[in-house]
Formats: structure tokens, sequence, C-alpha cells
């Protein structure tokens, strides 16, 4: 595909035929199709598979440390357990400083439809954002979106407990929307459009019911995700329409994303290791 229109071309296309983009060997070869593990992950969807097993090993592991403490016996976990594996606390966040449950609490989940049905979004999802962003952005973006979104929870929502990969789902959803506000062709008018569907429906989903009392899914992280998505990702652009220097500034940036998100792990096994009985 042309990396401006779309459009399908060949790869013996120096210029694309319909918008007439200069395509050079940088353009062709990004997209080339290439594989990890013996061919068994595409590399298109290598960094949202990895996202995912790391989302359903936690998962595994709350429920084994569940069933071992006596705090449940099926596949939905109570408070005490997601909390000691580091949901959003607004008092222990900001009254006893562990940040670090802004970045874990985007990795926990509290039943098996939680997990599948964020999965399946994050998927769909992530598998996009990272074909047009590329992985440095794409890392930056669902570290930024996860954190954006369980601060805003913890100030608009203080009270509530809060976990879930779907605010770093809102935020690569704000992602795309940003991109098809930047990109003035057909293209951009029709991913503008399918994302903003996908925002509203999500967003509705879980307000309408709140309307009646009936609250199941934090509205706060969700707005706070798709909003940073969008700011960060408005003002990133995508690689083809970058210099050089700016993609290793994006690569630093992924980087420090890593690195952080590896410290916030450090920082929950300690506190887990802390709280659970001996």
């Amino acid at each position: 595909m042309c990396p401006n229109c779309r459009a399908f071309i060949t790869t013996d296309d120096k210029v694309c035929p319909y918008c007439e983009l200069k395509l050079g060997p940088r353009a062709v070869d990004r997209r080339a199709p290439s594989e990890a593990f013996g061919g068994l992950i595409s590399q298109r969807s290598f960094t949202t598979i990895v996202i995912m097993l790391i989302n359903g090993g936690l998962y595994a592991a709350t429920v084994l440390y569940a069933m071992r403490m006596n705090q449940g016996s099926g596949l939905d976990l109570n408070t005490a357990t997601l909390q000691a594996f580091g949901d959003k606390d607004a008092y222990l966040i900001f009254i006893m400083g562990q940040y670090w449950r802004l970045v874990t609490a985007g990795f926990l989940h509290g039943g098996l439809m939680h997990i599948l049905m964020n999965m399946w979004a994050l998927f769909y999802v992530g598998v996009h954002v990272e074909e047009v962003y590329g992985t440095s952005r794409y890392l930056v973006f669902y570290f930024l979106t996860t954190v954006g979104g369980f601060l805003s929870s913890s100030f608009f929502s203080p009270a509530v407990p809060s976990i879930g990969a779907s605010a770093g789902i809102f935020g690569l959803i704000g992602t795309m929307i940003a991109l098809g506000v930047r990109d003035r062709s057909a293209y951009g008018t029709l991913v503008r459009n399918m994302y903003l569907r996908w925002a509203l429906w999500g967003l509705a989903f879980g307000i309408l019911p709140a309307l009646f009392g009936i609250a199941f899914m934090d509205n706060a992280a969700h707005l706070g995700g798709i909003a940073t998505g969008f700011v960060v990702a408005y003002i990133a652009g995508t690689p083809r329409t970058s210099r050089p220097g700016v993609e290793t500034f994006w690569r630093i940036a992924a980087g420090v994303a890593l690195a952080l998100t590896a410290l916030s792990f450090v920082d929950m096994f300690q506190w887990l290791t802390a709280v659970s009985p001996r």
C-alpha cells in the first residue's frame, strides 16, 4: 500500500500513480512482511501480541494467587487480590507515592470476560496503530495513554478501584482519530469516521448504564486515555512525515517507556511480596 493514500501499488513503483508520492526504499521495506519466532508471529502484530501475552500472564498469576490465598476459587477476582497486584488506588498513588500503579493497573483484569473483550479490542486496534505509526511511537502511545487514563481516573473517580487495558485501548483509538484529523485524504476521512464510531460506541457502553446508577466501567479512564492518545499522536505525526532525527527521538522515548514499565513491575513485585502472608 502507498503510505500516503493507502492505494494498492507494486514494489516496482517509484512514484504512487494515485497521489504521486515519491516512494523510496524505506517506504516499501517498512511494510514488507516479516515474521518472528520462526514464523509463529507476524512482525505486523508482534508488539501487540507481546502486550497481550503480558496481560494474559498477569491474569493467570492473579487467579492462582487468589486461589492460594483463598480469596476466590473462580476466574473472577476480588479487590484484595487486584490491590496486591497494583490496581488504581488513588490513596496509595497520591498519599503513599505508589505511582507505579498508573502503569500496572493497565495490565490487570478482573475476570475472564473482561480480559477476553479487552484483548480482542487491543489486537484489532493495536495492529493498525503499529502499522501506521511504527513500533516506537506505538510503545510510547500505549504507555502514556495508560498512565493518562488512570491519572484521569484517580482525579475524577478517586474512591473507585480500577483496572484494565481499556485505558490504553481507548488511547490507541485516540491516536487513530488524530491520524484521521491530520490526514486530509479520503483515507484519513475513512479512518477518522471509523474510529470515532468505535470511541462513541465504547464510551456510550460505559456512560449510559451509569446514568441509571449501574457503573461497571471506568469512564474517566477511558476519556483520559482517548484524550491523551489524540494529543500525543497529533503532535507526533507518522514516520513518513517526519525527519530522521525525529525518529531517533521516538526510539529513545520508546526505550524510556519500556524501562519505566519494567520498573513499575519491579515495584509491583516488591509490594506483592511485602503484603502477602508468609
